[in-house]
Formats: structure tokens, sequence, C-alpha cells
């Protein structure tokens, strides 16, 4: 089993464990992309599985993981949604902390602080996967894509995240982001595991996953909000993929 973890990220993320739910912490910029985030996640696994989204638990019978889960922010709407889901995550500090968030929120979660490969390894498999702002942390990309793909039954959805490298990312999610902003501590990111949208869906396709769709997320400074663009992927974006049926 190749193990993807790079055990460098996982201690930048476990120094951050406390600030996951304070929106005005370290984790700002998750939070305040979290809204086009949820956005595209609902309607993306709506489509897929014919789901209403006008309904109360529109994902009841749905199993989702979500890989990273960090202190919950993903985890929590889709357990409202009524999903079966199950938040896994590398830094063992996050899960104590997405634990008792739950609990707080009378949400039944089950968190647990482990790897994708090592789920894979043991045969669990979803209906969704979820792996958001995650890709650009892992020593083999491919290798934790293949696991991504082994965790989905067949006709399962893939939702990754991640950032383009080109200078702009440079400029606008290190330079600024993590200097000017400080909404995140130096170091969070390193520019060359930043992952191209056509390098991320050729990884994919290698994966034995079909990419259907990709979006980006841009941020306007002048109403401090993010939206959902069909066109401009040069920072933040995020892909849709399905495995093949049987």
């Amino acid at each position: 089993m190749t193990i993807t973890v790079d055990a460098s990220e996982v201690a930048k993320f476990e120094a951050m464990a406390a600030e996951w739910w304070d929106p005005h912490g370290k984790f700002k910029p998750l939070h305040m992309m979290n809204p086009v985030r949820l956005d595209y996640i609902t309607t993306q696994i709506a489509g897929e599985f014919n789901r209403s989204l006008g309904t109360e638990r529109p994902f009841e019978g749905l199993r989702i993981l979500d890989i990273g889960c960090g202190g919950g922010l993903l985890c929590e709407p889709m357990a409202r949604l009524g999903a079966e889901i199950i938040g896994v995550d590398a830094a063992e500090r996050n899960i104590p902390v997405a634990q008792a968030h739950a609990a707080q929120s009378e949400l039944q979660i089950d968190y647990r602080h482990t790897t994708a490969e090592a789920m894979a390894e043991a045969g669990e498999q979803f209906d969704v996967v979820l792996n958001m702002e995650v890709i650009e942390h892992v020593a083999d990309p491919q290798a934790y894509l293949n696991a991504c793909h082994d965790l989905l039954k067949p006709g399962g959805l893939h939702l990754c995240s991640t950032i383009n490298r080109n200078p702009k990312s440079f400029a606008v999610a290190i330079v600024g982001a993590e200097y000017v902003m400080r909404w995140l501590p130096k170091g969070t990111h390193e520019w060359h595991k930043f992952i191209t949208p056509d390098e991320l869906f050729d990884l994919i396709r290698k994966s034995g996953m079909n990419p259907v769709d990709r979006k980006g997320y841009v941020f306007n400074p002048v109403s401090w909000k993010w939206r959902i663009s069909d066109r401009d992927l040069s920072v933040n974006y995020v892909t849709a993929a399905v495995k093949p049926k049987d």
C-alpha cells in the first residue's frame, strides 16, 4: 500500500486544529469559500443521483466520504442533508475538534484518524468522495487519486478542488493570502505542489475515473465574496469525475 501522506503537511494543519470553527481565525478563507463549495458539491451530487435539493433530506441513503475533513466544515452540512457521512483526516488533532463540534450540533458523524489509502485497503466504498483542498498537500497525487478511485462504488462521484499553478496563483494564493492578507500562516502552501486543471484531469483519467466537469472559484475583493465561474479557473478550481459502472 502506497502512503501519500506528507508528514510536514500534516504538522502544519495539526498546529491549527483548534481554530477550525473560528470564522476569523486561520481558516477564515475556507469559511468564506464554504458557501460556493457547498453550492457546487450539493448541485453535483443532486444531479448525479437524481435528488431534489428542495426536499428536507435529499441525500438520504448516500454514503459520503470527506477526505481531509479538518474540523468538519463540509461533513456537518452533508449530515444535515441526510447523508451517512464519514470524515477522515491524517492530522490526528483535527478529529476530537470535529467530534466535539458535531456533538454540540447534535449530529451523528463518523470521524476517523486515518488515510484514504488505509480506507481503500480495508475495502471501504462510497457513493461520493469529497477531496477538497487536499491534493496539493499529498506526496504522490497519482497514488492518492488511485486510492480515491478505489474508494468509490461503480457509478460513484468524485469531487476534487485545488489550486492552479501559474504566476497569478502564486501572487494570490501565496503572496496575497499568506503574506499580505495573512489569512493563512506563511508556508501553508507550496507553489510547486499546485496542479493545473489539465494536469488534474490527466491524473483523474489515469486513476480510472472519467472527468465530467470543472469550474473556478473566484474571489471578488469588492463584494468580499466568492462565486463559481465557468471560465476563470486561474487560481482556485473544482472538478467532478465519475467512476465507470461495471
